[in-house]
């Protein structure tokens, strides 16, 4: 009886080789790329971007680079993760919510929380936001949205960084809170109606094609790129597994999610900044964590890989 061959007679790409296998080239600090660039992004190409922590690292890069990219609120302590006061989001269903509430009518029942102690208002859903009445609140917000259809409506394209898949969510009318910090909850504020969950790959789908479907009619001709960060979780929410576990988990299903996405719209594409950090880096030997308190950050190191990366591949001279 005859054996065939374990691997397949067949030509690969370079890029389609796990780098060192076999004797194919090792990794030598050029991440693999298709060589096929979808589109390609110009100085003068107006860009936006909202996410988690790794959003507010795309924004430094691109606007040190001289980039355009697009700085709506430039005042606002919100403003300094995004191109507007969106403040860091974590979640697809909280990015949906910067869209409905943009372009929608979005009317949470509990709009503002009230402080027990001092009565100061505090935003649920842009937690850093607190205001000293509720009229405060509601002009900043206004104006707010003001910027944000601007940001979003002249942006070219649209980086969305994709950071876990846990989420706070009010059992009553489904609207997602960030995380539960703040004043509110520092004086005691009623957290009830809040429950803490895991949302999962037809979820997050969803919600990521509510977000295309609001972009396709109020600037169709913006692109969008999808990262998943490579900033893991501090801690977990979870009671049935341990952090790294539930890291993994939140950052592979996004990237599954991500992955059927991409095939669905010819205009959407993903950057592979998570592998690059979390695979890539350790094939060169080196670390992506950053050291002391806040080591499940990503290292100066591997952000600039990765940004290097990134104008290498749809920069204008990408070829």
């Amino acid at each position: 009886m005859a054996r065939s061959k374990v691997h397949p007679s067949h030509f690969f790409e370079p890029w389609q080789v796990w780098p060192g296998s076999y004797r194919n080239p090792p990794a030598d600090g050029r991440f693999p790329f298709t060589g096929k660039p979808v589109f390609r992004i110009f100085p003068e190409t107006p860009i936006a971007s909202m996410g988690s922590c790794f959003a507010r690292e795309i924004r430094k890069a691109l606007l040190a680079k001289g980039y355009n990219y697009i700085t709506e609120e430039s005042h606002h302590p919100a403003a300094i993760h995004a191109s507007a006061a969106w403040e860091r989001l974590y979640n697809t269903y909280s990015m949906l919510q910067i869209f409905q509430y943009t372009f929608e009518e979005w009317q949470p029942e509990i709009r503002w929380w009230r402080c027990p102690q001092t009565g100061r208002i505090q935003d649920p859903y842009r937690r850093i936001l607190v205001y000293d009445d509720l009229e405060q609140a509601e002009t900043d917000f206004t104006r707010h949205k003001t910027h944000s259809r601007r940001a979003l409506t002249s942006a070219k394209v649209l980086i969305l960084t994709l950071g876990l898949t846990e989420i706070w969510q009010d059992q009553s009318d489904g609207a997602v809170i960030c995380l539960p910090a703040g004043p509110y909850l520092d004086e005691g504020g009623d957290m009830r109606r809040y429950r803490f969950t895991v949302s999962r790959y037809l979820q997050n789908m969803e919600n990521l094609e509510k977000i295309y479907d609001i972009m396709a009619r109020v600037n169709p001709d913006c692109h969008l790129v999808l990262t998943v960060s490579p900033v893991h979780l501090w801690a977990t929410f979870r009671q049935d597994a341990d952090v790294i576990s539930a890291s993994c988990n939140s950052k592979s299903t996004l990237r599954a999610v991500v992955d059927e996405f991409v095939d669905r719209h010819k205009n959407v594409i993903y950057f592979p900044a998570f592998e690059m950090a979390t695979i890539y880096m350790a094939l060169l030997g080196q670390s992506y964590f950053a050291q002391g308190k806040e080591n499940f950050h990503v290292n100066k190191q591997t952000i600039e890989f990765i940004m290097e990366h990134f104008f290498a591949f749809y920069g204008p001279d990408s070829s």
